[in-house]
């Protein structure tokens, strides 16, 4: 099913589109062939922006332009895909005015370090916690200020967005999310003890914390 482009018909031919391409051959010869056909702008003054490369493009490009609030359209030109739709040259318009839009909430982080001081970012696809030396982390995971889990001796733990699903928490055996869920999924990296304990499916409102 198309996602990511805006529900009304964009003006394809005014060249109110930007074509983005990632780094691979394959979309930067998308981009030639799309622009060709259809004009190109620059990102800063396209309606919507046409992502062209894999899933990791895509969530990038979301980064990027998020202050904007431009709707993302991705095409498959990369190696993996599942975010993106089918690359087709022919019925772009129609196409992007038929694509079922869908919104990406981002994972506001906040972290602590030794001396106190606070620092802030945005994550798309996942916030992510790793051990610094040889020895395993000893991490106590709570949700909305209550310990749900004391101890969990591993390399890390994350918490991944629907659209970060199939990254690093696939890896880390986590569960692939729906798109349109309302749900996050903690997802422990190498868990040593509880050996057992695979993760967690949350709420998109739930605040995790990792001490």
């Amino acid at each position: 099913m198309d996602s990511d482009a805006t529900a009304q018909r964009p003006a394809v031919g005014s060249g109110n589109v930007a074509f983005l391409a990632g780094e691979s051959d394959a979309a930067e010869a998308a981009r030639a062939r799309l622009t060709a056909r259809y004009g190109n702008v620059g990102e800063d003054s396209a309606d919507i922006v046409v992502a062209l490369g894999g899933d990791g493009f895509l969530l990038r490009t979301l980064r990027r332009i998020a202050h904007r609030g431009v709707p993302v359209y991705g095409m498959n030109r990369g190696s993996v895909g599942f975010l993106m739709n089918e690359y087709r040259e022919e019925n772009l318009v129609e196409r992007l005015a038929a694509a079922e839009r869908v919104t990406v909430y981002p994972l506001l982080m906040t972290a602590t370090d030794v001396t106190g001081q606070d620092h802030f970012s945005l994550a798309i696809n996942e916030v992510s916690l790793l051990r610094e030396t040889y020895q395993a982390a000893k991490l106590e995971i709570s949700v909305d200020e209550v310990v749900r889990l004391p101890e969990l001796v591993c390399d890390g733990a994350l918490v991944a967005t629907p659209a970060g699903s199939t990254a690093y928490n696939l890896s880390a055996h986590g569960p692939i999310l729906p798109l349109g869920a309302n749900i996050l999924a903690l997802t422990p990296i190498s868990a040593f003890r509880p050996r057992r304990w695979r993760g967690a499916l949350l709420p998109a409102t739930a605040t995790v914390t990792f001490r």
